[in-house]
């Protein structure tokens, strides 16, 4: 595969956490407000568009027509700081977004593989759509969905979709692969589960001609400043997909699938 020109490359911006004083297992993947107000800043100036994962998946299946210039903000968890001064930061910029929900860690009471953090609460989902968010779903526990048997893979990605649907009341279109882990099986099975999309990771820029199921998004750590927002908003600073995995990812996987046979589900992180 040709990677994309620069003129078709889409940034598919992946946050985590925005807040000052993080728990230590998230800290790497957050982003203090001072410096998301920032990137935030770079975005709008850049003259980009900002589109939800739903307008690039209808591109990627029917060629429905985008901006000339898109780009996509998407978050992924449900911490707490996104209902509230996360949302109040992409509202007053008319940035819209796609949030994708781990169930099990905004409900009380559920089990779940995500370790302890501040986090936002299940009824508060429609509040997120009312701030002009497209909400989608990240499994119920967070695990790494290509090391789980088929019957729990179903589960976690038909039971997330189900919880959303009745506490927003409508569909729920697309998915987010915890750590982005995913194979053709997973891939297949969040077809079948009835969503439209899926996004992984691979620290890469999107294109016009990326795989449905797999788009691909840059992940911000604490490390990246204005200046790597600016490059992706240029179409540069990363590879572009479609691509093939790489050996090592095929072999990490088999890694991890071994492991899973005797540990049992873990956490994707």
């Amino acid at each position: 595969m040709r990677s994309a020109p620069v003129s078709t490359r889409i940034p598919v911006l992946l946050y985590h956490a925005v807040m000052d004083d993080p728990p230590e297992w998230i800290a790497e993947f957050t982003v203090s407000p001072t410096e998301f107000a920032s990137q935030l800043d770079a975005i709008v100036a850049s003259g980009r568009t900002a589109i939800t994962v739903g307008a690039l998946a209808a591109h990627l299946a029917a060629g429905t027509p985008l901006p000339p210039r898109p780009v996509v903000l998407t978050f992924d968890d449900g911490f707490a700081d996104l209902v509230g001064p996360t949302a109040e930061a992409l509202a007053a910029r008319d940035l819209p977004s796609t949030v994708y929900l781990t169930t099990g860690a905004i409900t009380p009471g559920r089990p779940c593989l995500l370790p302890p953090a501040p986090m936002m609460n299940l009824s508060q989902a429609p509040r997120l759509e009312q701030y002009g968010m497209e909400v989608g779903a990240h499994t119920v526990t967070h695990p790494q969905l290509d090391t789980l048997t088929p019957g729990l893979l179903r589960r976690e990605l038909r039971e997330a979709k189900a919880v959303l649907e009745d506490v927003l009341g409508h569909e729920v279109r697309h998915l987010a692969y915890p750590h982005g882990y995913n194979s053709p099986a997973v891939r297949r099975a969040a077809a079948a589960a009835g969503y439209a999309s899926a996004v992984a990771v691979r620290h890469a820029l999107s294109s016009g001609s990326d795989e449905i199921y797999r788009i691909a998004r840059l992940i911000l750590r604490r490390g990246h400043t204005v200046a790597d927002v600016e490059q992706w908003m240029e179409g540069r600073g990363a590879k572009a997909a479609p691509y093939p995995d790489s050996l090592p990812t095929v072999g990490w996987r088999m890694y991890r699938r071994a492991r899973a046979v005797l540990n049992g589900p873990e956490f994707a992180g």
